[in-house]
C-alpha cells in the first residue's frame, strides 16, 4: 500500500515538471511579417527561410506569414515596434537594411530605434546596382551629367537604395537623376520601366541576377548597368563601374566620400529577420540558434543556389553592432544627410 501511494505521488509530482519542460513554442503559431506585397525579393526570401527555420525551433511552431506593404516597409517595421508584444511570436522576416537613414535624419513618420530591434540573423550581405533601358540615350554616368533631362528612376519611398543610390551620385559626381517615387513595390517599378514611364531602377544586384522579369530582360538585352556599390565589381557585371571607380574618375572629395560610407553601410545588413525591442533573451538564443541552423542546413543551401540566390549569411550578434554603429553618426553627416535625403 506504501508502494502504491508512493508511485501515485511521484507521478503527480512528475507531470507539472514534465508540462514546465515542454518547449515555449511547441503548440504555437509565430506570424511574420513582410514589408512588400507577395512575390518581391523579401518577400520570397522570408518564406523560405521560415520554412527550413521553424523545423529548428524547439517545439516545431507553426507559422504563417502577413504582407503589410507601405512606404517602403516603414509601416511593418512601425508595426513590429509599436503595436507587436515581445513573445517571440511575431517577426519581420526579410527587411529592406537602409531604412535606418530615415531614423538618422529624424523623419516624422519614423517610430522605431534601429538598434533597439532583436536582430535574429541575414542570409547574405549584397551590393546593389542600377539598370537603365537600353534605348534610353544615358549609357554611361557621364551622359547623365551630360542631360538637358534628368533619367526617370522609380522608387517605393525616399530611402530606399532605388532612391538614395541616384541622390548619392547627384551629391558626389554631379550625375542628376529625377527620382518618382510612390510605388507600392520592386515589381511595380519594373512595370513602370516596361511601360516607358521611368527608365531605370536601382536595387541589389541579388535579386536582378535571382528572377524574372531579369533572365528574359537579359537575354534580350534589354537593360544596361549605369553602376555598382562594391568596392569590387562583381563577377556578374564587369563591365560596369563601382560608385568608387566613378567617384575616383570625378575626383569626389573626402566629404562626399564619407556620405558614401554611410549610405551604402546598408550593404552590410543584407535582408534581416528581426523582432521587437525587448525579447527575452532566452527567446532570442532560441530564435538565433534556430536561424544560424538553418543557414548551415543542406536542404535550405540547395533551395537557395537552385533559386540563384546571395549567400553569404551574418548572425544576429554582428546585425545588432551593426546597426548601433550606422546609428551613431556625428552631426555633421546628419545634416548631409538630411540635405540629400530630402530633395
Amino acid at each position: 500500500m506504501t508502494k502504491a501511494w508512493l508511485l501515485i505521488l511521484c507521478s503527480l509530482l512528475w507531470i507539472p515538471s514534465a508540462f514546465a519542460q515542454a518547449p515555449f513554442y511547441q503548440g504555437k503559431t509565430i506570424r511574420v511579417i513582410v514589408g512588400t506585397p507577395p512575390g518581391n525579393l523579401y518577400d520570397l526570401w522570408a518564406r523560405l527561410t521560415i520554412e527550413h527555420m521553424s523545423k529548428n525551433i524547439p517545439g516545431n511552431p507553426n507559422y504563417i506569414v502577413q504582407n503589410m506593404p507601405g512606404a517602403g516597409h516603414v509601416v511593418a517595421v512601425n508595426h513590429l515596434y509599436t503595436n507587436v508584444k515581445p513573445d517571440g511570436l511575431t517577426l519581420i522576416g526579410s527587411v529592406i537594411p537602409s531604412l535606418y537613414l530615415n531614423q538618422i535624419i529624424g523623419r516624422s513618420e519614423i517610430q522605431f530605434d534601429w538598434a533597439k530591434f532583436s536582430w535574429i540573423g541575414s542570409p547574405a550581405r549584397g551590393a546593389s546596382q542600377m539598370y537603365m533601358r537600353s534605348d534610353s540615350p544615358y549609357k554611361t554616368i557621364e551622359d547623365v551629367r551630360a542631360a538637358k533631362e534628368p533619367p526617370k528612376c522609380g522608387a517605393t519611398g525616399v530611402t530606399g537604395p532605388d532612391s538614395y543610390l541616384p541622390k548619392l551620385m547627384q551629391e558626389t559626381v554631379g550625375a542628376k537623376f529625377n527620382i518618382v517615387t510612390g510605388y507600392p513595390g520592386g515589381s511595380d517599378i519594373d512595370l513602370g520601366v516596361e511601360r516607358g514611364e521611368i527608365q531605370c531602377r536601382a536595387f541589389t544586384i541579388e535579386a536582378f541576377f535571382g528572377r524574372e522579369p531579369y533572365h528574359t530582360w537579359r537575354k534580350k538585352g534589354f537593360v544596361h548597368h549605369m553602376f555598382q556599390t562594391a568596392k569590387q565589381r562583381d563577377a556578374r557585371l564587369p563591365q560596369t563601374p563601382t560608385v568608387f571607380e566613378i567617384m575616383d574618375q570625378y575626383k569626389t572629395p573626402d566629404s562626399g566620400r564619407r556620405l558614401a560610407t554611410v549610405l551604402l553601410g546598408a550593404d552590410g545588413m543584407g535582408r534581416p529577420m528581426l523582432g521587437p525591442p525587448g525579447l527575452p533573451a532566452d527567446r532570442l538564443k532560441i530564435l538565433r540558434d534556430a536561424y544560424a541552423k538553418t543557414m548551415k542546413d543542406e536542404q535550405f543551401r540547395a533551395e537557395v543556389k537552385k533559386r540563384n540566390y546571395e549567400f553569404n549569411p551574418v548572425d544576429g550578434e554582428d546585425l545588432q553592432s551593426l546597426a548601433g554603429e550606422l546609428t551613431s553618426q556625428p552631426p555633421e553627416v546628419i545634416e548631409r544627410l538630411k540635405k540629400v535625403l530630402s530633395k
